[in-house]
Order: C-alpha cells, then structure tokens, then sequence
C-alpha cells in the first residue's frame, strides 16, 4: 500500500517536471495508470470514492454556494499547488546539495 505521503510526491513530481507518467512508473515501481488516476483525482477531473459516508448534505447546485465560499475554494487550491511545488523544489534542492535544508523539530537557536 502506497503511503498518501509517498502518492503527493509523485502527484507533485508529474506536475512540476515534464516526466510522463510510464516513466515516473518506472522509477517508482507503480502501474502508471495508477498515477494517472492520482494525478486525474487531484485536478478534480475523476470523483474519488469516499472512504465513509458524509452527513452534511450535498448542495446539489453549485451555483447556490455563496461567491466568498467559491473563491475561498478557488484560493485553496492554489494555495495546496503552491505548497506542492515548492515541497518539491525543497527535494529537489536537498538531493542536489546532497543533505537537508529543511528545519529539524526541536531545533534550539544560538
């Protein structure tokens, strides 16, 4: 079982490189149709089966959601691309500097 961990990075690694998904499939030992599925249910473009059942009733127009509510929406989604992309330069820039760039928790200032 692949870790949600593990499918973000790829997902990311798709679209922030120009790989195509039978390489990245290659290189992480996964159908590639997998992550083709992955990177289709992160743009929104297939529905994900839900894991348990929601109780909050769906609205089923969407135009009846507020306008803030669809831009908060908007916003958030570009937010999460956002945070993918640099994540992922983050890994990129470790592997080239060959060490961790990141903050280790419990790291004391001087």
């Amino acid at each position: 079982m692949i870790s949600e961990q593990k499918k973000e990075s790829i997902i990311t690694e798709y679209l922030t490189t120009e790989i195509s998904f039978r390489a990245l499939g290659q290189k992480h030992g996964i159908d590639f149709r997998m992550i083709h599925e992955w990177v289709q249910r992160y743009k929104g473009k297939m529905r994900s089966k839900p894991d348990k059942p929601k109780r909050v009733k769906p609205i089923k127009n969407p135009d009846e959601l507020p306008s803030d509510v669809k831009l908060l929406q908007a916003e958030l989604r570009k937010a999460r691309l956002l945070n993918e992309v640099l994540t992922e330069v983050i890994n990129i820039t470790e592997v080239e500097l060959g060490r961790s760039i990141r903050k280790k928790s419990g790291t004391k200032r001087s």
